[in-house]
């Protein structure tokens, strides 16, 4: 008997996944969800419309993959800045750090693709909405630990309670992504953050 032919299996894809969804990352940022069309995605990711369907499936699953990706690259670098090596407070100013840095002027400008994502389709795109609320939670979780490990060093202010400090942390540094559109200077966003972190730190 003949041994069958192997099943032949589909053309390998040719272009970098991630790479793609990167670049479609970039096109959502600047524009949002629902300014962005179709030929935008297919210029930024230099796709046809059949390979990216194809990879993605349609608009809304590879906006999903790239607010992923958003959030993947957000949280690797929390677990950077508040690292269990570091003083907790060096930790925290390292965190708030990278805000500063995120929120003045031209980066303030550009704004945080969460927040927009936000304020443009929470409460109306239950994937999306489980996403912002998974990311919002693990910032805090995060920052909550932090938090915690001040308190164990004696380096918490007094009454200052880790989770409610912790919430307090996440709400204003998202509030500090907002004001950022306004562009403010390097000297402004550090002062702000500055007069927060003194309030929580001995």
């Amino acid at each position: 008997m003949s041994t069958p032919a192997p099943l032949r299996r589909g053309r390998p894809r040719s272009f970098d996944e991630e790479a793609a969804v990167e670049r479609a990352m970039g096109v959502f940022w600047s524009r949002g969800y629902h300014a962005t069309a179709l030929p935008d995605l297919l210029v930024a990711t230099k796709l046809s419309r059949g390979s990216l369907y194809a990879a993605f499936g349609d608009k809304h699953s590879l906006f999903l993959r790239a607010l992923d990706r958003y959030i993947v690259d957000a949280l690797t670098r929390m677990d950077v800045e508040l690292a269990p090596r570091r003083e907790p407070v060096d930790g925290l100013r390292a965190y708030l750090a990278g805000y500063v840095d995120r929120t003045s002027g031209a980066r303030g400008r550009r704004g945080c693709l969460l927040v927009a994502t936000t304020m443009e389709l929470a409460g109306r795109d239950a994937e999306v909405d489980r996403r912002i609320a998974g990311f919002f939670n693990a910032m805090e979780t995060r920052v909550a630990d932090v938090l915690v490990r001040a308190k164990a060093a004696g380096q918490l202010a007094h009454g200052v309670e880790p989770s409610s400090a912790a919430r307090i942390l996440v709400c204003f540094v998202e509030g500090l992504r907002v004001v950022g559109k306004t562009a403010p200077t390097r000297n402004t966003s550090q002062a702000t953050v500055d007069a927060l972190l003194d309030r929580f730190i001995t």
